[in-house]
């Protein structure tokens, strides 16, 4: 359990004392990399961060239990989702046809180039500067008449998305490489200081029950975030703006246990609004471009001043210092800039069979966030932080290596039955992932399901 052990040595405290199970081991998916064990080891790393949590206010920590198989599937849930609702077929077929575009492409000096196309604003920029259709055969051809690392700055400079594939070692040699060996995988920063802010004593349904989380984030890391915040009790208030492009099947992943409501953070009025709502928070979880929340007044700092003891979660793709801090970027670009792609493929790169990157990161930051509470709860403070998919990358491949049997491994469909949930919900009844960590007492679980962006109002629960 090296990702355990390397999680609770962020922790730094007294090993933990309750009952830890994992069963099941790797390969569990076709690759190389230890996906179901590493991801089952932060599941339990967030098991122990809740005890934390639980045990200041009831004095005694809960057993903590998952399976690798388990664990493997929460890397690719939006996969299992399924709903009696035409949209959400239409949603994940386009979203299908958009990765098969968004994978590396052959370049002009025998190098891979990936194009990013996840959200149309984004697909143009890169389009414009390819000067091609948005059709596989056409972006391949594109592709092939460039460079890759003049493809790449052309790119950026653009602000759209796309990567050259590099190996390990060579990603561990680039400048923004280097800048992320040197911090841990979650960092967690003191950025101001403020009255501890002890965990009610008594039991309470549920480890967070009186924890309220504001949510703006969106595809995959940061829902997912606040989703693991939600599963043990928070009140998570999503808030996103009708014009903010997103993709519907994730939503619809990743919105379980959340609130979600409409605020343009662009119009002052609904800008104070979101003040307000910070005033009565316990973290803020942000995902917007680097450089967006400065523009805006909400930087860690501003809000650290408005609520004292506020916890700020930032998530980003290439981390939060370096040359490359400012890109925007995603799950597949994690994977072709630290090495991944290339291991995971042999003669051509290769991406993992699961958004490892994207999912990882969020249960990451929930992690961070839920270390953050107990060092607000034991000696006060407003903590920053940071969780990146990159840094995620280079977690994963700091684990072992193994050797898998067949490409096209799968769970087997009656494990994932054990952990798949029937819901009613505002789109249909919906199939999808439960909770995959168990705790002994307080079994974490979704009080709302998933709802449509929009649904709710602009306030917390009582």
């Amino acid at each position: 359990m090296a990702a355990f052990e390397e999680l609770m040595g962020i922790r730094n405290l007294v090993a933990p004392s309750e009952s830890i199970t994992l069963t099941g081991t790797d390969p569990v998916l076709s690759s190389r990399f230890s996906l179901g064990n590493t991801a089952a080891d932060i599941q339990l790393a967030i098991g122990v961060a809740v005890n934390d949590l639980w045990e200041m206010s009831v004095g005694r920590r809960q057993t903590l239990s998952t399976k690798t198989e388990y664990a493997a599937a929460a890397l690719k849930s939006y996969q299992y989702l399924s709903v009696s609702f035409e949209q959400a077929n239409r949603a994940f077929a386009l979203q299908k046809s958009r990765q098969a575009i968004s994978t590396p492409h052959l370049t002009k000096d025998g190098r891979y180039f990936l194009p990013h196309m996840g959200l149309p604003h984004l697909a143009e920029r890169v389009l414009k500067i390819l000067e091609c259709d948005y059709e596989l055969n056409s972006v391949v051809e594109a592709v092939s008449k460039w460079d890759a690392r003049a493809l790449e700055d052309a790119i950026a400079q653009a602000e759209g998305c796309g990567a050259m594939v590099r190996t390990e070692t060579e990603w561990l040699a680039h400048p923004q490489g280097e800048s992320l060996q040197l911090k841990p995988v979650i960092e967690i920063e003191k950025i101001a200081d403020s009255d501890p802010e002890p965990i009610p004593r008594g039991v309470k349904p549920a480890p967070l029950a009186s924890v309220r989380v504001l949510d703006l984030t969106r595809i995959l890391a940061g829902p997912t975030c606040a989703r693991t915040l939600a599963e043990h009790g928070a009140d998570v208030l999503m808030v996103t703006s009708k014009d903010l492009p997103q993709t519907e099947y994730f939503v619809m992943d990743t919105s379980h246990g959340k609130r979600t409501t409409y605020l343009d953070l662009n119009i002052s009025e609904q800008r104070s609004k979101l003040l307000e709502l910070v005033q009565d928070a316990d973290v803020f979880s942000q995902g917007y471009r680097p450089g967006v929340m400065a523009k805006l007044g909400l930087t860690p700092e501003a809000l650290a001043e408005l609520r004292p003891g506020l916890i700020y979660t930032s998530m980003n793709c290439y981390g939060f210092s370096g040359p490359w801090a400012d890109r925007a970027g995603w799950e597949q670009l994690a994977q072709t800039v630290t090495g991944i792609a290339a291991e995971q493929g042999d003669d051509r790169p290769q991406l993992l069979p699961a958004a490892v990157c994207d999912y990882t990161t969020g249960y990451l930051a929930a992690y961070g966030t839920l270390l953050a509470m107990g060092m607000r709860a034991r000696e006060g403070g407003s903590y920053h932080v940071k969780a990146s998919l990159c840094q995620s990358a280079m977690f994963v491949q700091r684990q072992r290596r193994v050797d898998y049997l067949e490409e096209g491994m799968e769970i087997s469909p009656d494990l994932i039955a054990d952990i798949t949930l029937t819901t009613d919900t505002p789109y249909g009844v919906m199939k999808h992932l439960g909770p995959i960590l168990a705790m002994s007492e307080t079994s974490p679980c979704w009080k709302q399901p998933s709802s449509p962006l929009g649904t709710h109002k602009a306030e917390w629960l009582a």
